[in-house]
């Protein structure tokens, strides 16, 4: 198996909604964000997989080593040899992949997010990052692309930790805001038990209603921060982007029924949104 052929099936296997929006580059740009999401993908899961944290932390460690000796021209690993001649054309630096490195390291160091601004400097490194990076394969031409990229990335994270509260909650984490489950006097203990019928109570309703509107307000930022001139090449973002909101409109809609199971859309909705996206623009 070629470099290419590993990236491509761990990007494909893994389901994600960026899979879909990747189909609709040119394959020169197909072929870098393919290799950078494959290289996220491997470092979160060895957060997600790794049960011994001092196993996942030595993997990480390894990862770090990794991504400096391939930017001193030595890679080793699949996704850094496909991704390494991608990084000059798309100005992919090693802070890039070191900050995502980070990112996942908190998950080891804490699972739990005293408040907003703790939860805001998590999501800057495991999805503003990402973001920079993604807007730049698409072809970036303004300075404001990069604010929108980590603004919409914000979002996209946001969307995720509201998808994920009973997934994370299983691995004994909480990423909503402590300070926010007391202002909406939601217990710890309520999330990670994840069972009826306090799980599903009105705080918690609240508490969720609370962390959807700052979703879409964060939302509704990003495409404020977008610059006219770069939003025909970040089309793939705004797919991304369409596609995340349909899921957090999904769960609205659905009561946040989200302790005990993982909502998703179908993989042909989410085409279907992706498709629609690269006909209207928007």
């Amino acid at each position: 198996m070629t470099p290419q052929q590993y990236v491509q099936d761990k990007a494909a296997r893994s389901g994600s909604s960026f899979y879909y929006a990747f189909l609709f580059l040119p394959p020169e740009r197909r072929a870098a964000i393919t290799a950078f999401y494959a290289f996220c993908r491997e470092v979160d899961d060895v957060v997600d997989e790794v049960s011994d944290p001092s196993v996942a932390a030595s993997k990480l460690a390894w990862w770090r080593q990794e991504t400096a000796q391939a930017f001193a021209g030595k890679p080793s690993h699949p996704v850094m040899l496909a991704l390494m001649p991608c990084t000059q054309a798309f100005g992919i630096e090693h802070r890039h992949l070191a900050a995502v490195i980070d990112g996942c390291d908190m998950d080891l160091q804490q699972s739990r997010m005293l408040d907003y601004p703790a939860l805001q400097r998590y999501c800057h490194l495991v999805a503003g990052v990402v973001g920079e990076v993604a807007a730049n394969i698409f072809g970036r031409t303004h300075e404001q692309t990069i604010q929108y990229a980590h603004t919409l990335g914000l979002a996209m994270q946001l969307t995720n930790i509201i998808r994920d509260v009973g997934d994370d909650a299983r691995r004994g984490r909480i990423y909503l805001p402590i300070s926010e489950l007391q202002q909406f006097e939601v217990k710890a203990h309520e999330l990670l038990k994840r069972e009826s019928p306090w799980g599903y109570s009105e705080r918690f309703q609240a508490l969720m209603r609370f962390q959807a509107e700052r979703a879409h307000r964060t939302y509704d930022e990003a495409m404020a921060l977008l610059p006219a001139i770069d939003r025909k090449a970040q089309r793939p973002g705004l797919m991304m982007a369409n596609i995340y909101r349909s899921l957090l409109r999904e769960i609205e809609a659905g009561g946040f029924q989200v302790l005990h199971q993982k909502i998703s859309l179908t993989p042909l909705r989410k085409l279907w949104i992706a498709a629609r996206t690269q006909v209207q623009g928007r």
